[in-house]
């Protein structure tokens, strides 16, 4: 499992899920971790790819064609946060304080493009930097978005998004509303509490979300996406900060999704650091 040095920060990148295990700012821990051996809980620290969040009943159709998803998210019937979790990757190059892993996507079930995936993870002075390079290898368009899953550790939660996306009880997209008066306003930095949050925000000031003493930073216009879960609800810890391409449900809403043509390449990042 490769270890990281740099610009104040150590990590440790595991080859399952091309995932984050650990990342600390001197002696202190910015996400919660899990034994080296796995499992991953919660996705905690994965790459989203070539989906993050849902695909509602594990069905959508693209240009045309109907396809069908292996159900990984049985208890509501879904596909649930890509094809690229729970696999291992391929380490290309590791360093000091840089490691890049390869994954190719070749003729899953229900997603029968061709997509090379390289995700780099470098520290320096502002944390950890991830950058998610996808090249569509196909012959024919592609449906595509990503994102991460860390979960930051912090009692307070900023969240800098106007809208909300409210899902239904499957959840799935339902509808899209203002933050102010909801129980998901956090444009001002407030205690987590017992707050229990599972949504998806757009509409961002910026792209960045604070947990406590911890920053996810990224390019809102890359990512114009966050999904926020609180960790109460689970018995877990911290908080998850999911910036993403697209919302959940897009490969059948269309919203947002990136659609990549054969030689086509998309590159997304993202850095977590002590705030």
């Amino acid at each position: 499992m490769p270890q990281l040095v740099g610009g104040g920060y150590t990590a440790q990148v595991s080859r399952r899920g091309a995932a984050l295990r650990t990342l600390r700012h001197g002696e202190r821990d910015l996400v919660t971790s899990w034994p080296e051996g796995g499992p991953v809980p919660y996705f905690a620290g994965t790459i989203l790819a070539p989906w993050p969040n849902r695909v509602g009943g594990a069905r959508y159709t693209f240009e045309g064609r109907t396809h069908e998803l292996a159900v990984t998210e049985p208890e509501r019937g879904h596909a649930i946060h890509g094809l690229v979790a729970r696999d291992d990757w391929e380490i290309a190059e590791a360093g000091g304080s840089r490691v890049r892993l390869t994954y190719r996507i070749d003729g899953a079930p229900g997603y029968p493009f061709t997509l090379e995936l390289a995700v780099t993870h470098e520290l320096g002075e502002r944390g950890l930097t991830t950058t998610v390079l996808a090249r569509n290898a196909g012959e024919r368009d592609a449906p595509y978005g990503c994102g991460p899953h860390p979960w930051l550790l912090g009692d307070e939660l900023e969240v800098p998004a106007a809208k909300v996306l409210l899902p239904d009880d499957a959840l799935l997209p339902r509808e899209l509303a203002d933050v102010s008066g909801t129980p998901y306003d956090f444009t001002r930095v407030r205690a987590v509490d017992g707050a229990v949050v599972d949504h998806a925000f757009t509409g961002l000031a910026r792209g960045e979300v604070r947990v406590g003493g911890v920053r996810l930073t990224w390019d809102p216009a890359v990512l114009p996406w966050v999904q926020v879960c609180t960790s109460r609800q689970l018995g877990y810890q911290g908080v998850a900060v999911e910036p993403m391409t697209c919302p959940p449900d897009a490969f059948n809403s269309g919203t947002d999704l990136v659609v990549l043509k054969p030689g086509g390449e998309h590159e997304a990042r993202w850095t977590i650091g002590a705030a």
